[in-house]
């Protein structure tokens, strides 16, 4: 199972965008507070475009409640990863994988990130930026793994008009 946390996120409308990524392909969201935002704000509601409530979240008191909760793989995101995130293998739908993105000013804490070195990555940019849109960024790092585990459960049509409804106006 394909999994994104949300390490103490500071833009509502960066998390809405992520829900709906989430409400979209059916992977769940894990955040960890603090929040920067309550999640009944207009603004998260707004652009999660009222897919919220279709979307699977969990939230949790700081890192260790989430650890103390959730086992699998972790892959964090970060500008100290040295590896991109597509050397790695999400193939195996058995197994729960989590990738953690941090707080839009800092990212993740090194004491955090220490432990998981072997596992921290990061899309690869120019020198002109430090960081992609931590939204992007999931969507990017989502599609991949699914992707890579064929897209097993989403649409390749439209599912709200039909496979073939083109053709049949």
């Amino acid at each position: 199972m394909i999994n994104i946390v949300l390490f103490e996120p500071e833009i509502p409308m960066n998390t809405g965008n992520i829900m709906r990524t989430c409400a979209g392909t059916d992977v769940k969201l894990h955040l960890i507070k603090p929040l920067g935002f309550s999640l009944d704000e207009k603004s998260v509601k707004r652009s999660g475009a009222n897919y919220i409530d279709k979307c699977n979240y969990t939230v949790y008191e700081n890192f260790e409640d989430f650890t103390s909760k959730n086992v699998g793989t972790y892959y964090f995101l970060t500008r100290y990863g040295n590896k991109s995130y597509t050397e790695f293998d999400y193939s195996n739908k058995d197994e729960n994988i989590y990738f953690i993105f941090g707080k839009e000013s800092t990212g993740i804490p090194l004491e955090i990130l220490k432990p998981y070195f072997d596992t921290c990555l990061r899309i690869p940019t120019n020198n002109k930026i430090r960081a992609l849109n931590v939204s992007n960024a999931v969507a990017i790092v989502t599609f991949e793994a699914l992707r890579q585990q064929e897209f097993d459960g989403l649409d390749f049509y439209d599912s709200f008009k039909g496979k073939n409804h083109i053709l049949e106006d």
